[in-house]
């Protein structure tokens, strides 16, 4: 955990038991700086990312005060999720499908929805920059720009990379339609069917849906709700079943909002790497964080070349435009080859609109403001489940992504409440999909990638009576 996170966790801390009540002001940055033998900046940090949870407020010419809305704000989960560790075939696309067909109408209050608002990217210049792409098309670029991916796109990302300290260079790159392509080529590459991966639990049902598609088994293993995977339950599920791959995020996990401190993505590649293990790593989250620094993924401890890196521009940009890629390390050409003989190229004037916009600059721009808003959005809905929610609920409060995980009390039914929600026009994510046995049945994930409205915010009330009712 680094130094702002473990301050920001004192003090929310603190908050919590009621040692710091609702509007009393917190230590000056000079203070806390000097007290806490940390720098100014880090001090900022740790106030900005409570600030983004809610739990305390800026005056001006006054200091950071902790927030009135702090009064009842539920605790958060605080142990590791408890799998039974057995390696099982996946069975949860029915489910799935019911769910998600139950929020697809644009009347629904998309409260389960796995994408954010449309009107948070910058459609309009990305739709300029297609125009101008479309017309200008050079004919040579259909053929040149075929399996590994535009040229120009794949340096801009490598430069990305580069510039976070990651070592990814544009020729390790194959550029795929959005991430959920470049997640399964790479575990195409890495496993057969009957072979066992290792998954947290929970689990991103879409990655469970990939395993079932396959014909592989999924072993859930331990996953703390803020800090990630348990990495003693990992090693002991590597030398129980001697699984093929293992798949995970590692920044703002979905469901949870999780993450690994970056000693622990080292220690994580150092124990693949012990055992030859592939890591697939889903990071198409790590651009939405909150504090002042991009999250490293594991790929940047990756000497060995066992990280098979996916992400893609849908979560922070341009959704409908799917653009991902995979960084497969040493698993480069097979990943190529498959993207050869599957979909052979990705949409080529989606990859130069995207290259253009990168080129013209502005995207750090772009993202600075969709942090801030959804690091706001999140305050508010936390604010909302604390009204509205039943007493002995839990939720998380990550900072980076856009879902929260809330525990209902026990023997709560998030399906029930999933479809008493639906026949009201509200959809939510209930915790079954997320799991390869249909467990947490007593959780849901919201997304807070919409704006608290009235309507969402009258939909979070409705949802807080369903969840109370027995």
């Amino acid at each position: 955990m680094k130094r702002y996170q473990a301050l920001a966790d004192d003090i929310a801390r603190s908050i919590r038991q009621g040692l710091l009540s609702p509007g009393q002001r917190l230590p000056s940055v000079r203070q806390a700086s000097a007290a806490r033998k940390l720098s100014p900046a880090t001090v900022f940090q740790a106030y900005y990312l409570l600030e983004s949870q809610g739990l305390v407020e800026p005056r001006a010419r006054s200091g950071y005060y902790v927030s009135e809305r702090a009064r009842a704000m539920p605790p958060e989960p605080d142990t590791a999720s408890q799998p039974d560790g057995q390696a099982r075939a996946v069975d949860v696309s029915e489910l799935v499908f019911e769910v998600l067909e139950s929020a697809m109408a644009r009347d629904i209050v998309p409260l389960g929805s796995a994408f954010m608002s449309p009107t948070l990217f910058p459609l309009a210049r990305l739709g300029r920059a297609m125009a101008h792409e479309a017309v200008h098309l050079d004919p040579r670029s259909t053929v040149d720009d075929l399996t590994p991916g535009n040229a120009e796109l794949r340096r801009h990302i490598a430069l990305r990379y580069r510039i976070g300290a990651v070592p990814i260079a544009a020729n390790d790159l194959v550029v795929c339609n959005g991430a959920i392509e470049a997640l399964n080529l790479s575990i195409a590459a890495v496993t057969r069917p009957g072979d066992a991966v290792l998954v947290e639990s929970p689990c991103f049902y879409a990655a469970l849906q990939t395993l079932e598609r396959r014909g592989l088994h999924a072993i859930e293993v331990p996953t703390h709700p803020r800090e990630g995977i348990e990495l003693g339950a990992l090693d002991a599920a590597i030398r129980r079943h001697a699984p093929a791959a293992c798949w995970l995020m590692t920044n703002y996990q979905n469901p949870l909002g999780s993450s690994l401190p970056e000693a622990k993505k080292r220690e994580l590649v150092e124990l693949l790497a012990r055992h030859e293990l592939p890591l697939i790593e889903d990071d198409v989250y790590g651009e939405l964080h909150f504090g002042a620094h991009r999250p490293a993924p594991a790929k940047a401890f990756d000497t060995r070349g066992l990280v098979l890196h996916c992400s893609s521009f849908s979560k922070t940009l341009a959704p409908g435009y799917r653009i991902g890629w995979a960084a497969p390390g040493r698993y480069a050409q097979r990943v190529a080859r498959l993207k050869l003989t599957n979909t052979l190229a990705t949409c080529v004037p989606a990859q130069l609109a995207i290259a253009r916009y990168l080129q013209r600059g502005g995207y750090d721009r772009h993202l600075r403001g969709l942090r801030k808003t959804l690091a706001a959005q999140q305050a508010a809905y936390l604010d909302a489940v604390a009204r509205y929610f039943p007493q002995g609920t839990r939720v998380t409060r990550p900072d980076g992504g856009y879902f929260l995980w809330i525990e209902l009390p026990e023997g709560s039914d998030a399906l029930a409440v999933q479809r008493r929600a639906a026949q009201q026009g509200i959809s939510i994510a209930p915790g079954p999909i997320f799991s390869a046995n249909r467990g947490y049945a007593h959780c849901l994930r919201l997304n807070y990638g919409h704006a608290l409205d009235a309507r969402v915010d009258a939909a979070l009330q409705v949802l807080g009576a369903l969840s109370s009712a027995r």
